[in-house]
């Protein structure tokens, strides 16, 4: 069998970024022998993508703010993503790199699959194809989430998909197109589908790196979300916990992470050992160094979420909490690792978290509020406070509707649970880019502060119909025939 060289993978293809060369100075005949279930399986490790969404999506959100002119640093790209403007350019932390790093990934799969529909590998190939076909559809669904429109269950969706892309590439610019939101859904379904049912975690030395059933259900949990089938969301969140013992399987965030010193937190938080953690990737990313300190980004105002009024509960939420002087805060999550290539230069990257037990629990108490399950629901969102407030007493800390109408002024159940699951995940995923992600599938609004040079404070907002809310395609893509997003 014989592997063609990944010539770009399409469509951001005149790009790629400062840290390797683009694939465009590589033939695409030249050919490495893939011949063996071993060379699969090292090639399917490749199929995930290598750049992190963390930068841009986090400066989007509402989990960043503006801490005042002339304080912090000031970072084109940051503050691009904070106003909701178009950044052009796939610089390290972009969205144009994250959209590069996951055709380069489905350009993997697609080899990988290729490989093994052609060889003559027999079962020992399976494994390894059901990796694939996963790893092909998250990548996929990331690109979709954050590139379309979201999904919306009872319309036709018709609105401009991602280029659902099956086969490797054999030229350098092919021509694609973009498909339909829906079909996008459906290829993604498909291959998320065919792909669970061949996973095998036996084949994997270190399995956090991997689509492992359990990781394969937590995905299937949050692609269900999106497409608001709750009974599946609950199917598969229940798969990743078979035991259902969510609660020995959360962050301790009040328990052993609260013993250790901040230094070892940091490092221990992406450990491969940490239960909690279901996917990992080793992602070349600054974002570590450049969310330090910058103007826009975690401050005072924000920082007040894991003060004592900050949650339902009447109860402050324990978190690691740090500050490169205020109000340049922190949730020191994230350690910068290098890699030398020669003794002088190499690659800073992070060990990214791309799923997790704690979103899977969530994203089943969101099913059962959806499904009026209401008891299911704060058992769930109670399940998951446990491990996060100070001093948690399960009687008098317990999260019921009382308090949820009581604290939000909300007394309808559904809508009530609801908002309290999207602030949980607020607070726990601050730094992490999970909070865009309910921003885009909610249709909530984004408001954020603005300082003028004279220190008056305004506003702008981001409504559920701002075309804004989803990132633009690389301007490249309209070499291979592809529309942009409208504007």
């Amino acid at each position: 069998m014989k592997l063609r060289k990944i010539s770009i993978y399409l469509l951001s293809a005149l790009l790629l970024t400062a840290c390797k060369k683009s694939f465009l100075e590589k033939s695409p005949d030249n050919r490495t022998e893939i011949n063996t279930v071993e060379k699969i399986a090292q090639l399917v490790s490749t199929a995930y993508p290598s750049y992190d969404y963390y930068t841009f999506t986090e400066a989007a959100s509402d989990n960043s703010e503006d801490k005042g002119d002339g304080v912090g640093s000031v970072n084109d790209i940051i503050s691009s993503y904070y106003t909701w403007q178009d950044y052009v350019g796939a610089g390290t932390n972009t969205s144009t790199n994250y959209w590069n790093g996951c055709y380069s990934a489905i350009a993997a799969a697609n080899q990988a699959l290729e490989v093994i529909e052609n060889g003559n590998f027999g079962n020992a190939a399976l494994p390894y194809k059901g990796e694939a076909l996963v790893a092909r559809a998250y990548a996929h669904h990331m690109l979709a989430i954050l590139f379309a429109q979201p999904y919306k269950k009872g319309t036709d969706n018709s609105s401009l998909g991602i280029p659902y892309v099956t086969k490797p590439e054999t030229v350098l610019l092919a021509n694609y197109t973009r498909g339909t939101v829906q079909s996008t859904y459906d290829n993604i379904e498909k291959d998320l589908t065919d792909g669970l049912k061949l996973l095998d975690d036996s084949k994997y030395s270190v399995p956090k790196y991997h689509f492992t059933k359990a990781a394969a259900n937590a995905f299937a949990s949050r692609f269900y979300l999106f497409k608001q089938d709750w009974a599946k969301v609950i199917e598969h969140a229940n798969a990743t916990v078979p035991s259902n013992d969510f609660a020995s399987l959360l962050r301790p965030i009040s328990g052993e992470y609260r013993t250790i010193g901040y230094e070892q937190y940091r490092t221990d938080f992406t450990k491969t050992t940490q239960k909690p953690t279901l996917l990992l990737a080793n992602n070349y990313s600054t974002y570590q160094r450049i969310y330090s300190s910058p103007r826009y980004g975690y401050g005072a105002k924000l920082v007040k979420m894991f003060e004592t009024n900050g949650t339902v509960a009447g109860k402050a939420l324990r978190h690691w909490i740090l500050n490169y002087g205020q109000p340049h805060y922190t949730t020191y999550k994230w350690r910068e690792y290098f890699f030398y290539a020669t003794a002088s230069t190499g690659y800073p990257y992070i060990q990214s978290i791309l799923l997790t037990v704690d979103e899977t629990l969530m994203n089943r108490a969101e099913a059962y509020a959806e499904l009026e399950q209401y008891d299911n629901a704060l058992k769930d969102v109670n399940t998951f406070y446990s491990v996060r407030l100070n001093g948690y007493n399960a009687t008098s800390d317990a999260i019921t509707l009382a308090k949820i109408n009581a604290y939000y002024s909300i007394s309808e159940p559904k809508a009530g649970i609801v908002r309290t699951i999207l602030d949980a995940k607020k607070a726990e995923f601050l730094q992490e880019g999970i909070r865009w992600f309910d921003i885009v599938r909610r249709g909530l609004t984004v408001t954020k502060n603005i300082y003028a040079p004279s220190g008056e404070e305004s506003f702008i907002e981001l409504g559920p119909n701002d075309l804004r809310r989803v990132f633009q395609l690389p301007q490249e893509v309209k070499l291979a025939g592809l529309e942009l997003n409208p504007r």
